[in-house]
């Protein structure tokens, strides 16, 4: 589990930090970003949110853009951001902004060439937090969080395995990808044309037949550019009322896909976790 340091920022009194390490369930390097709130310079564990960025970013679009760190301080939350997909050059990859590196989906392919390198489902869920809570003073306490293709893995996670995570929040999700666009092109290329094989990976039809529940927050923008045609939060909407689920769903007048919006409410998804993390 040897990690590779490659960047250190001292941020409200804790630390940014950017690391490379060989990522065996992707099977190429991998970066991620953490930031190190104060209170682990003092010997303290302290509680992690993973948070799963959209598409065509990396590690540093939410650190760099997001003002999470001043919240993230004062609560003694980590935060922990992966890359969005495997990257390299023998890592497969599309023309498309929306299709290969940068786009990982947070699944785990199952089709040539797709299926050599891009697990992000389960690097999430179980490879890089081994890594993080072996290396770093954190406690065994996730939440986990995301924005648009971030914010449908972030449900995603949370909806198939309740027992790994306190909370779920995302911003502006794909809520519905088997009926969008987004979700059918990636989908179809990474898990094959079989859409049965499809709603494993599709927050609002697991919302719905979902038993366990983990509380959960989405924002999403009245002005963002994707919302109906891609995002359908309605769907999961409709889902959470079908099943009782425990679903903050609120909307912002005037707010688009941006990380303006992002950062506008970053510290309510914050303290919003803060409240089961610390129970």
């Amino acid at each position: 589990m040897s990690i590779e340091n490659l960047s250190s920022h001292k941020s409200f009194d804790g630390w940014h930090k950017q690391y490379r390490h060989h990522a065996g369930t992707l099977n190429c390097p991998m970066r991620f970003a953490i930031y190190l709130p104060p209170q682990t310079a003092q010997g303290e564990k302290v509680p992690v949110l993973y948070w799963l960025s959209g598409l065509t970013c990396t590690d540093e679009n939410f650190m760099q853009k997001a003002g999470a760190h001043r919240i993230a301080a004062e609560l003694g939350i980590a935060i922990v951001a992966p890359d969005t997909s495997p990257r390299g050059k023998a890592v497969a990859d599309d023309e498309g902004y929306d299709l290969g590196q940068g786009a990982g989906f947070y699944v785990n392919a199952t089709q040539a060439p797709w299926n050599r390198h891009y697990h992000m489902y389960d690097y999430v869920l179980q490879e890089l937090p081994q890594l993080i809570e072996a290396s770093f003073p954190v406690s065994d306490k996730r939440a986990i969080a995301g924005h648009s293709m971030g914010g449908h893995g972030a449900l995603v996670l949370a909806l198939r395995n309740p027992e790994r995570y306190t909370s779920v929040s995302a911003f502006s999700p794909i809520a519905n990808p088997v009926d969008c666009p987004w979700g059918q092109k990636a989908f179809s290329a990474y898990l094959g044309e079989d859409t049965s094989k499809w709603k494993d990976y599709d927050a609002s039809l697991l919302m719905r037949s979902a038993t366990a529940k983990v509380p959960a927050r989405v924002d999403i923008g009245e002005a963002d550019e994707f919302l109906h045609e891609q995002l359908k939060p309605q769907a999961l909407e409709a889902a959470a009322e079908a099943s009782g689920y425990p679903l903050q769903l609120n909307r912002h007048p005037g707010y688009d896909h941006s990380y303006y919006f992002i950062a506008s409410f970053i510290e309510q998804q914050l303290r919003f976790h803060a409240l089961y993390l610390e129970q």
